[in-house]
């Protein structure tokens, strides 16, 4: 069985940049076991699988597929930027003509749509609830060490951690920091936790381009040590910043090595549009 896949470097118009995502076009019925074993060999954050809903859909003329993900170790119920990177691949290597698509997911029915050079995901809004410092403690020191810390909130839906930095910080203290995987898993075992986001206020007044806030996202209770741009991460820090800036529409940049551009709108409807550029840098076929 020979199936159609790509890597695609989401939230980033530039090869090698962004986060990767493998794509698999799947022809016909994967074994269940199966979409674990080829995320376990590709051994990137995540695996998109995209497949068809009816027998007689084709890749070029349908606008809804079913769409699931997978880090090298699980299944997750959302991924940002794999869903951002199957667009990619219906949009512009099977050159789709559909205005938007529509995958059936875990997190239900996401919506992409093209809009110049960016491709535009409709994602479900997540809000955070403020933690007692005290309580969390040990998995802030963990993450973060001796910096001082701001605030600190919980997204129960998502069961994302997060951690603001004092605004004293700028983005390149976020850069350098050093977050241990492991001191994570020890610090944080109850299940409760499983990412930890930090984030920085922006600065419209530094010399490089003007971001509303940056941030690094950490998930190795999934198998992920860092996740370089994470746009369900972004579901989240949407809510929190739009609250803390007053704003509905927000350009954000995940700080990680290779870095990432996110484009951030808030909609009426109580959802939010997170938009990203992408590349393709990898086109081929998996035998199994």
């Amino acid at each position: 069985m020979q199936i159609s896949m790509f890597t695609v470097d989401a939230f980033t118009d530039q090869p090698f940049r962004g986060n990767p995502a493998a794509v698999c076009l799947l022809e016909d019925k994967l074994e269940e076991n199966q979409h674990q074993k080829i995320a376990n060999e590709m051994n990137l954050s995540e695996t998109a699988f995209i497949r068809k809903l009816h027998p007689t859909d084709d890749f070029t003329k349908s606008s809804r597929f079913g769409l699931r993900w997978f880090t090298p170790t699980n299944e997750v119920p959302l991924c940002g930027h794999a869903t951002l990177a199957s667009a990619a691949v219906l949009f512009h290597a099977k050159k789709n003509v559909n205005p938007t698509l529509t995958f059936i997911t875990l997190s239900g029915e996401l919506i992409a749509r093209q809009e110049e050079d960016h491709i535009i995901l409709d994602l479900p809004l997540f809000f955070t609830h403020p933690q007692d410092i005290k309580e969390v403690e040990e998995l802030v020191k963990a993450a973060v060490g001796d910096k001082s810390v701001q605030d600190v909130r919980y997204s129960p839906d998502t069961k994302k951690f997060l951690i603001r930095l004092s605004d004293a910080y700028e983005r390149a203290d976020l850069e350098k920091l050093k977050v241990d995987a492991e001191k994570l898993l020890s610090a944080e075992k109850t299940g409760r936790i499983k990412g930890v986001i930090v984030t920085l206020k922006g600065d419209s007044h530094g010399k490089q381009e003007s971001y509303d806030f940056y941030s690094r996202y950490f998930a190795p209770w999934y198998g992920v040590s860092e996740d370089p741009v994470t746009g369900s991460a972004h579901a989240v820090l949407s809510s929190y910043w739009s609250q803390q800036l007053g704003k509905r529409e927000m350009c954000a940049f995940q700080c990680s090595t290779r870095g990432g551009r996110l484009k951030i709108s808030l909609r009426q409807d109580g959802r939010v549009d997170v938009g990203g550029q992408s590349s393709i840098v990898l086109k081929g076929f998996l035998t199994i």
